[in-house]
């Protein structure tokens, strides 16, 4: 509620105690600690490369770098720019980190099209060692950073290297982030054209897209917005990408996307019309599958889609069909039978708690014996208050029901320890009442007794407590309280 929503902690504490529950603030306080750490250590990634950033600021205005990776997965490139995580380097050893830049690369660096399609990564070998990449930046003045370890040799400056990209992730990306394309558009004809990108984000497992609408959908909208997605998908529609001037491809009714920065020229997708840098399959067939997993709200407004593409749609399915065995075969079932069988466990169990119910109140009845003749008169008025052991509220209430019957005008008060508590109930006849009689109050007046509270109406009302030793204090008060209420 205050990660997500801004709702403060206080105005928790304050409802919460409305309802006689208390908060777990140090929990709060724990997860609060752990949210803040995550920014720090979120924070402190940023800034290393902002530092590298301003280091290779240092560099010749004319060192840029050529991204060929919309055609090509393996490239040859010149090592023009290295820096370790503070400061230029002419080498970089085994074992140590930093970041590379070569004047042509294939790796696709977190940019273009959306709030963050991740970067590639892949390997990067030179005649003298191997530099593994595990992200791929945008490094201003037009250059593309390698960020990465030397994992054997070494390598430098002016170094010819061979750059290849991780095929299966690239491909596994270029799915998540056609589907998403696919997915705004489906969103779109089923929402209303108010549906808007606000962020997103893929990398290889998933695509995670976030969109402007009011309220949550329904699973009718997002069964009908999974099919408009793979019937695109099953149509193997060819995914046609423009390279236009920024005013023309405005003009052809492209949409730019959520805090996107264009250059001079945009890549325009075809499908969807929409500026996009980003990475794509040729046709739409490639995707495989689309499933959604979640839809949930992350801001006033603002909604979010998580989703799976291709072979993480059947790992999905395998693993639903894993569990649903497991459960059929917990359930003494075949899986065609789960559903009847889990039915009839239901109704069993349902009879199982009825039957259950009605043995606890034959006990209690039994516990509590005959208390007839434990009716006092106070004012003229009757009242039976008494214990019985490990009976619970609803058990509580009946047995207060059944005695109230038998007491024909009066009050009944019954307390009960269970499992180290108490459970306490009062109950007043209409003829009680009209005397002065008020269970809520007489509640109100023995609870601090048991070391509880609670209260309620004039003719019922309940109570817990934490102090069983109470109560035979709590009894003797009950006929002190209610004399004070009657006339």
């Amino acid at each position: 509620l205050y990660d997500t929503f801004g709702f403060p902690l206080e105005l928790t504490v304050e409802l919460a105690q409305e309802e006689n529950l208390t908060v777990d603030e140090e929990g709060f306080a724990a997860a609060m600690e752990e949210q803040k750490q995550k920014a720090r250590e979120g924070q402190n990634f940023s800034q290393k490369l902002t530092t590298a950033a301003g280091v290779f600021d240092g560099l010749d205005d004319k060192i840029t770098s050529e991204f060929v990776g919309y055609d090509a997965l393996t490239a040859e490139g010149k090592v023009v720019g290295l820096a370790s995580e503070t400061e230029l380097v002419n080498t970089l050893n085994e074992g140590e980190t930093g970041t590379l830049i070569t004047d042509v690369t294939p790796f696709y660096a977190t940019m273009g099209g959306q709030e963050g399609q991740k970067g590639d990564f892949g390997v990067i070998r030179t005649k003298n060692g191997t530099f593994e990449v595990t992200e791929t930046v945008k490094i201003a003045g037009g250059r593309i950073g390698h960020v990465g370890k030397v994992v054997s040799g070494s390598v430098s400056v002016n170094d010819t290297a061979e750059l290849a990209v991780d095929t299966d992730n690239r491909k596994s990306v270029c799915k998540n982030h056609s589907a998403t394309h696919l997915l705004q558009k489906a969103l779109q004809i089923v929402l209303g054209d108010h549906v808007e990108q606000q962020g997103s984000y893929q990398d290889g497992a998933r695509t995670r897209f976030d969109f402007s609408h009011g309220q949550a959908m329904t699973a009718e909208e997002l069964a009908k917005v999974e099919a408009l997605v793979n019937e695109k998908i099953a149509e193997d529609i060819a995914v046609v990408t423009d390279v236009m001037n920024i005013e023309d491809a405005k003009k052809s009714g492209a949409m730019a996307l959520f805090g996107e920065k264009y250059g001079e020229t945009v890549r325009v997708g075809d499908f969807s019309r929409e500026l996009c840098g980003g990475t794509h399959v040729k046709h739409t067939g490639e995707i495989g599958y689309f499933k959604i997993l979640s839809e949930s709200g992350v801001a006033a407004g603002v909604r979010r889609i998580e989703a799976l593409t291709g072979a993480n749609v059947m790992a999905y399915y395998q693993a639903m069909e894993e569990s649903f065995n497991k459960a059929a075969a917990a359930a003494k079932a075949t899986p065609a039978a789960l559903t009847e069988k889990i039915q009839h466990m239901q109704a069993e169990l349902k009879a199982l708690n009825a039957e259950n119910e009605s043995l606890k109140a034959k006990m209690a009845q039994s516990a509590l014996g005959d208390v007839l003749d434990q009716v006092v008169e106070v004012k003229g008025t009757k009242l039976l208050a008494t214990s019985v052991d490990g009976v619970d509220m609803n058990g509580l209430r009946d047995l207060g029901d059944q005695l109230k019957d038998k007491l024909g005008e009066g009050v009944v008060v019954l307390l009960s320890a269970q499992d180290g508590k108490v459970n306490m109930i009062a109950m007043a006849t209409d003829g009680a009442v009209k005397a002065g009689a008020h269970a809520g109050n007489l509640i109100k007046g023995i609870a601090a007794l048991v070391g509880g509270g609670g209260g309620g109406r004039p003719n019922m009302a309940q109570a817990g407590g934490k102090n069983p030793a109470g109560i035979p204090a709590a009894i003797a008060e009950a006929s002190k309280v209610l004399e004070g209420q009657l006339a």
